[in-house]
């Protein structure tokens, strides 16, 4: 994935020299540059980049003084740029990715965007834990309201879903109850791994389907388990053959 990054100093020949090395890496666009503190935070907050060159002396408002600035939800990898050593103990307190100290060669940004490649690997890696555990810890139940009752439901009692006129009906093997909410409104609650939408008024549990014959004009009657039978439409005809493709199974 490309890495959007921004380019913040007050001297020209250093965002031309930055701007010439940055772009030996295919993978990194430049969407901006600013040339001091003010300019940074505005197009900062415009652009929501992966990552900033941000100079750390620059007049009225510096380099930690615009990270101070912005939401920390808005910061981006930092990496500051300066002229003066004494500031990189301060720029890995504020969890900077990395340090340049002027002047630098292209070895050393190289360097640094290794470091800050590593970096996005580690925030994805983290990020791809995190849907997993929230794939895993779909609920087991949704509640629903019935005839001034709330009823518990669980998830695997439900074969399909019917709606009729304002009402669904949840048909649960061999009961069926009728609730008041509309179908957009439980599909929501509902797992898609679990339950596919086959029509504008059916919902089916994946798990209960027996079998699926082919309908007029490429639609299919899905059979369930119970036998009872539901006819796709055309709205989510691609949902229901992809079904039958080997990597759905």
């Amino acid at each position: 994935m490309t890495i959007r990054a921004i380019i913040v100093d007050d001297e020209a020949p250093a965002r031309e020299l930055l701007r010439a090395f940055v772009r030996e890496w295919p993978d990194v666009e430049i969407v901006a540059e600013a040339g001091d503190g003010d300019a940074a935070v505005e197009v900062l907050r415009h652009h929501r980049p992966d990552l900033v060159f941000l100079d750390v002396q620059m007049p009225s408002m510096n380099g930690f003084d615009v990270v101070a600035a912005l939401d920390p939800d808005e910061l981006p990898l930092i990496v500051f740029v300066t002229a003066y050593d004494q500031y990189a103990l301060r720029a890995f307190e504020v969890s900077a990715c990395d340090y340049l100290l002027k002047p630098f060669d292209r070895d050393r940004l190289a360097a640094a965007m290794r470091r800050i490649f590593a970096r996005r690997e580690s925030v994805g890696e983290e990020l791809r834990r995190l849907v997993g555990h929230l794939r895993q810890s779909k609920p087991q139940q949704i509640i629903v309201k019935s005839e001034g009752r709330h009823v518990f439901i669980d998830l695997d009692e439900i074969e399909w879903i019917e709606a009729m006129s304002k009402d669904l009906r949840l048909h649960l093997g061999g009961r069926t109850l009728v609730v008041r909410e509309p179908m957009n409104s439980i599909e929501r609650r509902l797992d898609p791994a679990q339950f596919l939408r086959v029509h504008r008024s059916a919902i089916v549990n994946r798990s209960r389907i027996r079998e699926m014959q082919p309908w007029f004009k490429g639609d299919y009657v899905v059979i369930l388990r119970s036998g009872a039978r539901v006819v796709s439409g055309r709205t989510y005809r691609g949902a229901v053959q992809a079904l039958l493709s080997p990597s759905a199974r």
